[in-house]
């Protein structure tokens, strides 16, 4: 197969590149990213000379663009990690986020639609359902759950995910959705809560927590993710939602202190900043539907993932050095600024 990821310089579509390289080397995968603040073509950098390996940078937004990659490499799969992501930043902005999230997914459908019906596979977040109660603890969210929003960012994602839907009964498009807790891991970009909170902790910086940080989420390993994925592009009832989640739910005040305890740094590094605006308070995912159809189960423990994603911070000094002093953003000019 040859399969267009984008959004692959960024956290998670990077980890599913890896994955597919390695469990599908018969594959070729085409990277397309934007390159913005949260792409990092540095983090390619160990596969960007494999044969079966094209970077190509791009907005998928750009329609003209896009279409000539299309053309060029005729592919028979579509993963779209391309996203704004960040909740804060579209709160402060939230035009970006409706443009890259629903009007990007538009043009890549569209890109889809006129090279052959090509497979679509959108990756959604457990957001778009809102949040559950703190003292509802048997309450998760399944595939038939209502989306019911709570910031601009989940906005544009549920969008995006109705869109997808639309295309799959208006033009038959081959499509599966999507929806995944928090995840964590390596090359997780870090103005994000457990990068974030190593790298301060690192540095003997302040520790940030919302409010009193009893919000809740429930973390997922990002190797786990993409095995999901790959299950469900390769297995997957066309037309079907996919939640997927890693059935560790945890109180980010409890995810900070345990990073404090690893890294034998003091708690009183803690500062409580004021909340977030409309900020959920629990996500909670119920797996069962892909588990039962797919077979899939997180593998990952929060307490040894944490770990060796923290052993990951500590080896990979350099990789998140650069992010914090922004010199990161000039790795794809070193690359190519003389070819």
């Amino acid at each position: 197969m040859t399969i267009i990821v984008t959004g692959g310089a960024g956290f998670i579509g990077s980890n599913f590149i890896f994955h597919m390289l390695a469990e599908h080397p018969e594959d070729r995968i085409i990277c397309l990213d934007k390159l913005t603040y949260a792409g990092n073509l540095s983090t390619l950098k160990d596969i960007m000379d494999k044969p079966n390996f094209r970077f190509v940078k791009l907005d998928i937004c750009d329609r003209e663009g896009v279409y000539q990659l299309f053309e060029e490499e005729k592919p028979d799969a579509v993963v779209n990690f391309a996203a704004e992501s960040h909740v804060d930043r579209s709160i402060e902005n939230p035009s970006i986020f409706l443009q890259t999230n629903i009007i990007g997914t538009s043009v890549l459908m569209d890109a889809c639609r006129a090279f052959g019906n090509v497979r679509y596979h959108q990756v959604s977040t457990d957001e778009v359902y809102g949040d559950l109660p703190l003292d509802r603890p048997d309450l998760f969210f399944t595939e038939e759950t209502p989306i019911h929003t709570s910031s601009p960012y989940s906005s544009s994602k549920a969008g995006a995910d109705l869109l997808v839907l639309a295309y799959l009964r208006t033009y038959g498009l081959p499509v599966t959705i999507s929806r995944c807790s928090n995840n964590y891991g390596p090359y997780h970009f870090p103005e994000k809560l457990i990068p974030l909170m190593i790298a301060n902790c690192l540095n003997d910086k302040p520790l940030p927590v919302y409010g009193e940080g009893k919000n809740v989420r429930d973390w997922l390993y990002v190797e786990d993710h993409c095995k999901a994925i790959d299950l469900i592009l390769h297995k997957g009832r066309i037309g079907e939602v996919y939640n997927v989640g890693g059935h560790n739910e945890m109180a980010n005040i409890d995810i900070v202190k345990l990073i404090c305890h690893e890294l034998h740094k003091p708690e009183s590094l803690i500062t409580h900043v004021t909340d977030r605006k409309g900020h959920d308070m629990r996500y909670a995912i119920d797996p069962t539907k892909i588990h039962s159809e797919l077979g899939w189960l997180p593998e990952t423990k929060f307490e040894d993932g944490i770990k060796k994603t923290i052993r990951w911070y500590l080896d990979n000094k350099p990789w998140w050095e650069e992010i914090i002093s922004g010199e990161y953003q000039n790795y794809y000019e070193r690359m190519y600024g003389n070819r």
